[in-house]
C-alpha cells in the first residue's frame, strides 16, 4: 500500500565541530541567495573572502562547547527524536523523513527515499514556527527545484508557519513552568534576527513595513506574512498563556551579521538596558527554534549570560525549546492529519 510522505526540514548543522566541517556548513548556508540577499558577485566576495575564513574557526570552537561525543549537535539530536516520535504516532500509513536545509541529512537524500518508497503524496513541514524567506522560503525553493525533475511528482503540500499553534504555545509555556517565573525580574522573547531589508521585501503593499508606527506589534492583513509580526504574536500568546503582563516582557532579536540594520531591538542592547535598570534575573524564551542549538544553548546561556553578569546581573535562564516534548509531537501530528 502506498504511503503518505512527510518531510521535516530544519536549518542544519555541521557534520562535526571541526573547522573544515563548520566551514563547509557556513559556506553552503551563507551562499544561499535567500540568506544573504545581495547580488551574486557581492555575496560570493563577502562569504568566500570575508565571512567564512574568519568565522569558521571561531564557530568551530563554539560548536565544540555544545557538541556531545555520543549524540553530536543538539539540533540534529532533537530533530531525530522529533522524526522518530512523529513516525511512531502516525503509524505505517506514513513515511517520515528528516532533512536539513544545509548539510546532512540532505533534502536530496530524503526526497529520494520518499520517491523510492513510491509515496502517493509529500507534505513538507519546515521546522520554523515563523515564516521567513531565508528559512521556510528557502526550503520551499529547494524542494520544488529538486522535485520539478521527477517524471511523475506526487501532490506536494507545505506548512507555511505555525507561530500561533496553540499546542506549540502550550509547549513553550509548560517548559517555562519548570521555573519560578515570578522570581525573575524580566522576561525576554529573543528571536533569531533578519536584515530589515528582508522584512521590507515581504511587505507586498509597500506601505506598511517600517512606515507605520509599531508596524509589527499586531498581526493584520498587511503584515500577516511578516517574520517580525509573527514573532511578536508568538510572544504575545505565550505571555497570555502564562499571565505575564506586557510591561514584564520584551521582544528582541539576536544573531545579527554584518553592518546593515537588522530587526530591532537587538537582544544585546536590551540586556544592557535591563542591567542599567537594576534587573538581576532574566528568563529567556527563544521561540524561533523548535530544537535547542548553538543560538540557544551557547549564545543565550553562555554569551548573553556572561554579558549580563559583567553588567551587574546575576542570572540568565534559558527556557528549553520544544525539543522532544510530547505536546509538540501532538502539534506535528495534527499538522499532518489536518492537511
Amino acid at each position: 500500500m502506498a504511503k503518505k510522505g512527510i518531510l521535516l526540514v530544519n536549518l542544519g548543522t555541521p557534520d562535526s565541530p571541526s573547522t573544515a566541517d563548520v566551514r563547509r556548513y557556513l559556506d553552503e548556508f551563507l551562499m544561499d541567495p535567500r540568506v544573504i540577499d545581495v547580488n551574486a558577485a557581492l555575496r560570493t566576495f563577502l562569504v568566500k573572502a570575508l565571512i567564512v575564513p574568519f568565522r569558521a574557526p571561531k564557530s568551530a570552537k563554539l560548536y565544540k562547547e555544545i557538541w556531545d561525543d555520543t549524540t553530536g549537535s543538539p539540533l540534529k539530536y532533537y530533530s531525530i527524536l522529533q522524526r522518530d516520535a512523529l513516525q511512531q504516532r502516525l503509524g505505517d500509513e506514513y513515511m517520515v523523513e528528516l532533512a536539513m536545509r544545509y548539510q546532512n541529512p540532505s533534502i536530496e537524500q530524503a526526497l529520494d527515499n520518499l520517491k523510492n518508497a513510491l509515496v502517493d503524496s509529500v507534505q513538507v513541514i519546515p521546522l520554523f514556527p515563523q515564516y521567513a524567506s531565508a528559512s521556510t522560503g528557502s526550503v520551499y525553493e529547494k524542494v520544488m527545484r529538486l522535485m520539478k525533475d521527477w517524471p511523475t511528482p506526487p501532490p506536494v503540500s507545505f506548512v507555511n508557519s505555525f507561530y500561533d499553534d496553540d499546542l506549540v504555545i502550550k509547549t513553550f509555556a509548560e517548559n517555562a513552568r519548570k521555573y519560578d517565573i515570578a522570581s525573575y525580574d524580566h522576561i525576554l522573547f529573543s528571536f533569531h534576527g533578519l536584515p530589515q531589508r528582508q522584512l521590507v521585501k515581504a511587505d507586498h503593499t509597500h506601505k506598511h513595513c517600517l512606515k507605520v508606527a509599531d508596524c509589527c506589534q499586531t498581526i493584520n492583513d498587511n503584515n500577516k506574512f511578516c517574520y517580525s509580526a509573527q514573532s511578536y504574536h508568538t510572544a504575545k500568546l505565550i505571555a497570555a498563556e502564562l499571565n505575564i503582563a506586557k510591561a514584564d516582557y520584551t521582544v528582541c532579536f539576536q544573531s545579527r551579521l554584518g553592518n546593515d540594520p537588522w530587526v530591532q531591538p537587538y537582544t544585546s542592547e536590551v540586556i544592557h538596558k535591563l542591567a542599567k535598570e537594576g534587573k538581576k534575573r532574566l528568563l529567556v524564551f527563544c521561540p524561533a527554534f523548535v530544537a535547542d542549538c548553538l543560538e540557544t544553548v551557547y549564545e543565550v546561556t553562555e554569551e548573553y549570560g556572561a554579558e549580563f553578569k559583567a553588567l551587574g546581573g546575576e542570572d540568565v535562564q534559558l527556557v528549553e525549546s520544544l525539543n522532544d516534548s510530547p505536546i509538540f509531537i501532538d502539534a506535528l501530528e495534527r499538522m499532518v492529519r489536518n492537511n
